[in-house]
């Protein structure tokens, strides 16, 4: 299913490209999600979900595909599943960027696919919840990262250390060159955060989720009564 949603920042596109597309520093904003740890361009974390008395924990990983500067385009791709083997989802996200006076525009396409608990409400329920939880991400942006920010940090001047003198009974064979030397992998980092709260998808979701549950509460309301009269019969 495609999600289209739309929110305004109050800084320059410049900043808010910045900012954007720093995963790391906007994901203590994202609902429900909690990075712990960065591998070169791949970000491993967890989302948490609360659908009535069932927690569901997908732990997944997102990458970018595309960040176009220029053309103020970027497109991240995430994946997870259910630690319980119950569902997983996938979203290709893409955002737009644009100048919107003195802030920006954004507008984000998501096409997203879920399975489990998670895909019962449908379309239109999820596109509730996904601008309810845009719009919580977006508050905290204006009140965390861009409400808290002093001014940049000035450049330091660079030190250059002076090459230790090799000793004279050490010598580098004639052909051993550092070119040839494989690439070492990124090192996998840790990130230190507290654990997220799980997404309450009922209470996001609102009169969506109740406008879906009256046909099936009228329903058992009708059961209840008509076992009430069978147990005066008899």
């Amino acid at each position: 299913m495609e999600l289209t949603n739309e929110f305004r920042v109050s800084v320059p596109v410049e900043r808010a490209w910045e900012v954007l597309s720093d995963v790391e520093r906007i994901a203590p904003c994202m609902p429900g999600a909690e990075l712990q740890e960065v591998e070169g361009d791949e970000y491993r974390g967890v989302v948490k979900v609360k659908v009535g008395p069932i927690t569901a924990q997908y732990k997944g990983k997102a990458t970018f595909q595309e960040r176009d500067e220029a053309g103020r385009r970027m497109v991240l791709r995430a994946e997870g599943r259910d630690t319980r083997g119950a569902g997983n989802a996938n979203a290709t996200i893409t955002a737009t960027l644009s100048p919107d006076g003195d802030g920006t525009a954004v507008s984000v396409v998501t096409d997203l696919t879920v399975t489990g608990k998670v895909a019962q409400f449908g379309r239109g329920v999820l596109a509730d919840v996904s601008s309810k939880l845009l719009g919580q991400f977006v508050d905290c942006l204006e009140t965390t990262v861009l409400g808290d920010e002093g001014p940049a940090p000035q450049p330091q001047p660079e030190t250059v250390a002076e090459p230790e003198p090799t000793p004279a009974h050490v010598h580098e064979p004639a052909d051993a060159t550092y070119a040839g030397k494989p690439t070492e992998p990124a090192p996998v980092r840790r990130i230190e955060s507290k654990a997220a709260e799980p997404v309450d998808l009922f209470s996001a979701a609102g009169g969506s989720v109740a406008k879906r549950a009256l046909p099936l509460a009228g329903l058992v309301a009708l059961v209840l009564l008509l076992l009430r009269r069978r147990r005066r019969r008899g």
